[in-house]
């Protein structure tokens, strides 16, 4: 059976759906087919009539990234979609630039519906860039954490031989699978992002430094193990109701490399009633929509422009 087309497909699909107008005065005429013909899309890339035949009917099957970046261009493709085509051609996405930080507003939207339960969005590389108030009642104030660049991975490898000393957080929160596993799967994670923005001067100097003054991150990361962050359960010892046993969800949200990291408790357990508990603690966030009067418990900020209050 043939693979299927997908390279073809899409390129179709995208070809036919741009106006017509946007490709150049030489496309203005009468038309009885929608979007660009595909002698105009080969004329935007810079490509031959030939050759965009043969993509769209599968018979070429191998473009170069040249090729696939000069037909994102011309198909004017937002990232998703062009880093989609590439995948199409069997390819790697290029490189972006520097982790972003900035949070839409879709997903400041997500963390107010997960309201009810303790969430916080991290950017690609761990900074933490806001948070819930169940956060807060849970895992305590990040602002008190004491995290060097707001970064969870910092946190983690604060100086010295282990983790002993202090809290990770404002209190205990332990992982299940032990802090070797939970230390390499975030190491791993943090690989993965360092290969997407190899042009990010502040990530390649932030792991250049812990490299180089922590010998147990310089160890792990030495192995080359890559992996996204997934699920974890951890035990938060909390100073107020005690000991909680929670799940850890780590959802990516779409379109952005944000970390939404969400904890949540078995239901109609005695965790699911400490949660209850805590979650009584917190006040409602004030109805002026200006959030500079938010409540410190409310949500995140930690202090500059990067960072968001919910």
């Amino acid at each position: 059976m043939e693979p299927t087309n997908h390279f073809g497909i899409a390129l179709r699909g995208w070809r036919e759906r741009v106006s017509p107008q946007d490709g150049g005065p030489e496309t203005g005429a009468v038309r009885r087919i929608p979007g660009l013909r595909r002698e105009e899309l080969a004329r935007l890339a810079g490509l031959s009539v030939d050759y965009v035949v043969r993509l769209e009917q599968g018979r070429a099957r191998h473009p170069s990234g040249q090729v696939v970046a000069a037909l994102a261009r011309a198909l004017r493709l937002d990232p998703s979609e062009r880093d989609h085509l590439f995948r199409c051609a069997r390819l790697a996405p290029p490189a972006t630039g520097n982790v972003s930080r900035q949070v839409p507003a879709r997903v400041q939207q997500l963390v107010n519906r997960l309201g009810d339960f303790p969430t916080a969005v991290f950017a690609a590389d761990w900074t933490i860039v806001g948070w819930n108030g169940m956060w807060s009642a849970t895992i305590g104030d990040p602002r008190t954490y004491g995290w060097d660049e707001r970064s969870l991975v910092a946190g983690m490898f604060r100086p010295g031989a282990g983790r002993a000393r202090q809290p990770i957080a404002a209190w205990p929160v332990l992982s299940w699978a032990g802090d070797e596993a939970e230390e390499e799967n975030l190491v791993a994670d943090l690989r993965v992002t360092a290969a997407a923005h190899p042009h990010d001067g502040r990530l390649a100097a932030f792991v250049e430094h812990l490299r180089r003054n922590n010998s147990r991150f310089a160890r792990l990361w030495s192995n080359g193990t890559a992996r996204t962050q997934g699920g974890d359960r951890k035990t938060v010892e909390h100073p107020l109701v005690g000991d909680i046993a929670l799940d850890l969800d780590v959802l990516t949200a779409a379109g952005t490399d944000l970390r939404v990291v969400t904890y949540t408790a078995e239901a109609d357990s005695a965790d699911e009633q400490k949660l209850n508990t805590l979650r009584a603690t917190c006040r409602p966030r004030p109805a002026s929509s200006d959030t500079s009067a938010a409540e410190p418990d409310s949500g995140g900020d930690l202090g500059d422009a990067e960072a968001v209050r919910w």
